[in-house]
């Protein structure tokens, strides 16, 4: 299975990079805006691996080139380029490929207490970016409530679960599979795509409790 991370660059991006590129046999590729940058990171990211002992190739260029032939699309940019992002590489979409949503819609006031503001139009960034995703195209929301730097550190345990939602039941299904291949980590079905709003709120609040208990930073959610 091809994967390809648009907006691979960044934390979560490089998080599930990493982790999918050593837990499993699928092929990673990593998606920038600036082709260069994707082909840095890809690097960067072999050169991680390669010091562990584990020889695997990492592809990386621009979004739209990354995109060509990819059976998972996970969007992994800041919520205010999802829609321009999904436009931008729209022509490259293979038929059959799923579409991943892990991006959360953050304010902080003036205490520098966080809190979910998704896009005026949407009750979720999730549900947002299914709006603008291509027809026939199925969209799923996983990984919101990951710590990215706890994801990018192959020596910390994860022991997390991501609460997974979608529409279309097979899309969903296999989004849980490919999450369930990265060691630590377990995919729950959630339901629909209208219960993205309540989850994409458990963000803030994990970064708020984090914030006040000074051991309990890098929080994530685990379902018992």
């Amino acid at each position: 299975m091809i994967i390809t991370l648009i907006g691979g660059t960044g934390d979560i991006g490089e998080g599930l990079a990493l982790r999918w590129a050593h837990d499993t046999a699928h092929e990673i590729r990593i998606g920038s805006r600036d082709p260069q940058k994707g082909i840095d990171s890809a690097k960067k990211y072999e050169l991680e691996l390669s010091n562990r002992g584990q020889k695997r190739t990492v592809l990386g260029g621009g979004n739209h080139e990354m995109t060509i032939g990819a059976d998972i699309i996970v969007l992994s940019v800041p919520p205010y380029y999802i829609v321009d992002t999904i436009k931008s590489i729209t022509d490259a979409i293979s038929p059959g490929s799923i579409i991943i949503s892990p991006a959360v819609g953050l304010k902080r006031d003036d205490d520098g207490n966080f809190y979910s503001s998704p896009p005026p139009s949407s009750r979720s960034v999730t549900e947002y970016a299914a709006n603008a995703s291509p027809d026939g195209v199925p969209l799923i929301g996983a990984f919101h409530t990951l710590p990215a730097h706890r994801l990018s550190d192959l020596d910390a345990p994860l022991n997390f679960d991501t609460l997974v939602v979608g529409d279309d039941a097979e899309a969903k299904q296999i989004v849980i599979q490919i999450s369930n291949e990265i060691n630590g980590l377990r995919a729950v079905d959630a339901g629909a795509l209208a219960n993205s709003a309540e989850i994409e709120g458990i963000t803030p609040v994990l970064i708020n409790i984090s914030k006040s208990n000074k051991d309990m930073d890098e929080l994530g959610v685990e379902i018992k």
